[in-house]
């Protein structure tokens, strides 16, 4: 079933290029309606030093980011109007001033949500972790750098067996049916008796196939390296172009703790990559 509505994310004018270059190419493709989302922040009232709240200062703001907001409407308009999309522009204000957790009540209405990653070290950036975590929507999430790819045509799927690995595997369908290749990744598989660890990706992999999609299994074993490194490594070595992840797949104890995979994605991920939960 194709994505009928997406979401995209637009945070800045750093990062709204970006998810366009991903948002109406996928839209174009599925005849998709396309919803722009951007929040402002409320302007919070100071006191001046008479200890009256300062009405200049409040003033300014609200121009300010009234602009901005003028400027990224504008330019959702001028790149998808001329697609002949349908579409719709949502401008929101919050106290938070984060599209992504301003639009929870849109998102949870799409197919689709498309973000940007997050910047090392920008506190800018839309809260895309949380995002993920509450939207019950799958987000696709476009690098910061590097070309925006949309037609997906090597995919790896980070599979451990866990009820977020399966419900992102199948959410991404659409994506891994068009994909040339599609390979299940497993990643220190639990030992056990006879071959069912050679088996632990078959039932996976089975599955997938019948939909008509070109599926391979393949174990690795971290061998003293972060789960994290061992999937971009797999990445690099297969020239995938999507990953596929069950985010927040482990206690919230542990990623306090030692962080995650989900974490490390969000933030340095070489390719685009799937997240549903």
């Amino acid at each position: 079933m194709p994505f009928k509505t997406i979401v995209a994310i637009l945070q800045n004018e750093r990062a709204d290029a970006r998810v366009l270059d991903c948002a109406i190419p996928l839209a174009q493709r599925w005849d998709s309606h396309l919803v722009g989302v951007h929040a402002e922040a409320l302007p919070v009232p100071y006191t001046s030093a008479t200890g009256f709240p300062d009405t200049e200062f409040l003033q300014v703001s609200a121009e300010l980011n009234k602009e901005r907001a003028e400027r990224l409407r504008s330019h959702f308009e001028s790149r998808v109007g001329n697609t002949g999309l349908s579409h719709e522009w949502r401008s929101l204000q919050t106290f938070s001033a984060d599209s992504a957790l301003s639009s929870l009540a849109s998102v949870r209405a799409a197919d689709l949500i498309i973000a940007s990653q997050n910047e090392e070290n920008s506190d800018s950036d839309a809260d895309i972790g949380s995002l993920v975590y509450d939207a019950g929507r799958p987000v696709l999430v476009v690098p910061h750098s590097g070309p925006v790819v949309t037609n997906f045509k090597r995919i790896v799927v980070a599979w451990n067996g866990s009820r977020e690995a399966a419900r992102a595997t199948f959410d991404a369908l659409p994506f891994i049916l068009e994909a040339e290749h599609t390979e299940i990744l497993i990643i220190d598989a639990p030992e056990a008796e006879g071959d069912r660890e050679a088996d632990a990706g078959t039932d996976i992999a089975a599955s997938l196939s019948r939909h008509g999609a070109e599926v391979s299994v393949s174990m690795a074993s971290s061998k003293g390296a972060t789960i994290e490194d061992v999937i971009q490594q797999r990445l690099t070595d297969t020239a995938a172009d999507m990953l596929v992840l069950g985010a927040y797949s482990h206690s919230w104890l542990r990623r306090l703790i030692f962080g995650g995979v989900t974490k490390s994605v969000l933030r340095a991920g070489a390719v685009a990559a799937f997240l549903s939960r």
